[in-house]
């Protein structure tokens, strides 16, 4: 895929997909910002060299109707606190409205649209909705990873019409990243993998078991994994329609070679709140009825001593329910061990992102990508829709 470099966007109409999926109060106040702070190299770039900037992106879930409370008037906001410049806004993405103010863009202004979403045609990858946001610009490009494993209007439908189509930074560091980690990783490759489902997570792990030496299995998912080895996991979450698949995939890296490492104690407790009666426990010692919420000491610790000796660290998902302090001492001590490693190390986003700064490691990894679920989709081995479009 081109990058956005090879292109010459000296005062052309450059469209650019970002992901402004921002975080808000009930008084529609942006409570954290990093989303759009991750495209600004890309928009100063674009500014350097007197491109007119249109930025596109949705904002939650407004169902293909226009609802004042997913505007994104305030991303417009804070854009031009940061950047202290004006940032032209219009409240569509289409008509004649937009298409004037694109008009009369002037070489380095910045415009953004309203929210992709309020038109049913970006979710259903509309090609007469893509068609008409291609006729807004000369360029394409997508800097709008934490979405590209979607097939929508604005990340594989626009590249149909558009005379260009390239990447743009963020896009493109996301992708070289997830390469360099796990398609080339250093030796040995560990995986850590926690959360609360397998059934999320299935198709990444029958995938990693082709690519790693090693994977760590933490948070609920560990739960059902025990209960395939024959372990009475009492009051826990599990997955009972996936107990015969956790047995193969047990069995495959068995034969494969791979250590896969389960919990040998756990944090047990009483009922699912954060002043529940807790317990360290061996995984065949939980009280009738009492369930996991957290690996033990005894496993964090053997777990940091593996992530100690890796090349290469890839961390998708908690290994407890962090949020709550009782059960978030295994998520700390593999977020230390991994921040305090060697290894170059990508954090998948979403909860393992957040967990990673509850843990105050944020800045001690090689990595944390922007997009939880399209790291994942790149975990089960498959090509990105928005960067398969931009090929």
């Amino acid at each position: 895929m081109k990058s956005v470099r090879d292109l010459d966007v000296e005062g052309k109409r450059v469209f650019v997909r970002v992901d402004y999926n921002l975080p808000m109060d009930a008084k529609l106040n942006i409570t954290d910002d990093n989303r759009i702070r991750a495209t600004l190299d890309l928009i100063e770039y674009l500014m350097a060299h007197n491109a007119k900037i249109i930025l596109a992106s949705h904002l939650g879930r407004p169902d293909g109707v226009r609802d004042k409370k997913f505007s994104l008037l305030p991303a417009a906001r804070r854009l031009a606190e940061i950047l202290d410049q004006k940032v032209l806004f219009v409240d569509d993405c289409i008509g004649e409205a937009v298409e004037q103010k694109v008009n009369g863009l002037e070489d380095g202004q910045i415009l953004l649209l309203e929210n992709l979403r309020f038109h049913p045609g970006e979710k259903k990858n509309d090609l007469a909705f893509a068609k008409k946001l291609a006729a807004l610009c000369d360029v394409y490009v997508n800097d709008a990873f934490a979405v590209s494993h979607r097939d929508q209007a604005s990340i594989t439908g626009m590249t149909k019409f558009v005379a260009q189509a390239c990447a743009g930074f963020l896009l493109e560091k996301e992708v070289k990243f997830y390469t360099d980690s796990v398609e080339h990783p250093k030796k040995p490759l560990v995986a850590v993998i926690g959360g609360a489902k397998v059934s999320s997570k299935l198709a990444a792990l029958e995938n990693m078991l082709n690519l790693v030496d090693k994977l760590l299995i933490g948070g609920a998912m560990a739960n059902t994994f025990l209960k395939a080895k024959g372990v009475d996991t009492r009051g826990s979450i599990i997955e009972v329609d996936l107990l015969d698949i956790a047995r193969v995939i047990l069995e495959k890296a068995d034969q494969r070679g791979i250590e896969l490492l389960l919990p040998s104690d756990l944090v047990a407790a009483a009922t699912f709140d954060p002043d529940a009666a807790t317990k360290i426990v061996a995984i065949d010692e939980i009280p009738d009825t009492w369930m996991a919420l957290d690996i033990g000491p005894k496993t964090a610790d053997r777990y940091a001593k593996v992530i100690g000796d890796a090349g290469t660290i890839v961390w998708n998902g908690p290994m407890g329910v962090f949020e709550m302090e009782k059960f978030a001492m295994g998520t700390q001590i593999v977020a230390d061990a991994i921040a305090g490693s060697r290894a170059f190390s990508i954090v998948g986003g979403g909860d393992t992102g957040l967990a990673a700064k509850q843990c105050g490691v944020a800045d001690k990894v090689s990595y944390i990508s922007t997009g939880g679920g399209a790291f994942l989709y790149m975990m089960e081995g498959k090509k990105l829709p928005g960067v398969a479009a931009l090929e």
